[in-house]
């Protein structure tokens, strides 16, 4: 079949991808660069032309936002709680994931049902019975110790995560386990391995790629995460995307472009660096274990 002009259907679907791809790719890379660009330039320069190259680099930006906007602090509060939230994420979907993906008990069916409900909340939604939550909490435990820790918590906000990460984790990873051939734990089992060494050393390496991509998308959920932050961590012990709001309000009153952006810098370049060096596993984890009930 080809068009008027002579163009297969074929060929100018394939041209009318290319284009619509490289239109995406070049709305997304010029921000990035702007960005990136704009970190090392000196207040002086955001007068003239946006689109101005930086005359030189000026990464006394980069140390200001560090040591006057406190970024530092900011960036390891997002370590912290990034790693503790994958951490137990991990530790507690793992397992779940590969039972519920390999075996059938009673309630097997009703708890797969109440993890995919749980891909239909809006954690956003829920952020304020979770804050009224541990709010009681707190009044509850100073009137038994005198002192609460839930709320302005670190650790407890990296709970907070990993619970709200459990749904899209679980199903993820149960979807991968399922295409897993049985093969492999009836080997096992000749040999003598129990459950917990068969899924350990045996099922959990071979779902490698989709724990890689687990580990990337949810990476990114927390890293980037405001709202819950914002409401759980009202003290000084903020997380990055919060310490860069607060930066960046500050920052357009003081006119002090430099160190916005690149407090900007400074909550994406871990993620382009991660992304980078899994973009091939994440690619092999979508694509090998697909997503089926």
């Amino acid at each position: 079949m080809k068009t008027q002009k002579g163009m297969s259907a074929e060929t100018a679907y394939r041209l009318f991808i290319y284009v619509a791809l490289i239109t995406l790719a070049i709305s997304i890379i010029i921000p990035v660069a702007w960005v990136f660009l704009a970190s090392v330039k000196q207040n002086s320069e955001f007068y003239g032309s946006p689109w101005a190259l930086p005359k030189g680099f000026y990464f006394q930006n980069f140390i200001d936002a560090f040591q006057k906007a406190n970024m530092g602090t900011y960036m390891l509060n997002s370590v912290i709680v990034t790693a503790l939230a994958l951490l137990i994420l991990l530790v507690i979907a793992l397992p779940a994931a590969y039972v519920l993906a390999r075996y059938t008990f009673r309630g097997s069916h009703f708890m797969n049902g109440l993890f995919k409900a749980g891909l239909f909340i809006n954690v956003n939604y829920i952020v304020v019975p979770i804050f009224l939550l541990l709010l009681d909490g707190d009044n509850f435990l100073r009137g038994q110790f005198g002192d609460g820790f839930l709320l302005d918590n670190i650790f407890i906000l990296a709970v907070v995560y990993a619970s709200t990460a459990l749904p899209f984790t679980i199903y993820l990873l149960s979807s991968y386990f399922q295409t897993l051939p049985s093969t492999y734990e009836e080997a096992a089992l000749v040999d003598g391995a129990g459950y917990f060494k068969t899924m350990f050393k045996i099922m959990i390496p071979m779902a490698r790629p989709s724990i890689i991509a687990v580990i990337l998308f949810n990476f990114l959920a927390f890293w980037n995460e405001y709202i819950i932050a914002l409401t759980l961590i009202p003290g000084p012990n903020k997380t990055l995307p919060v310490g860069l709001m607060n930066l960046m309000a500050a920052q357009k009153s003081a006119a002090n472009y430099g160190q916005m952006y690149a407090g900007m810098v400074l909550v994406m370049l871990p993620t382009l660096i991660l992304y980078i060096i899994v973009q091939k596993k994440l690619t092999q984890g979508m694509t090998l274990g697909g997503l089926k009930d």
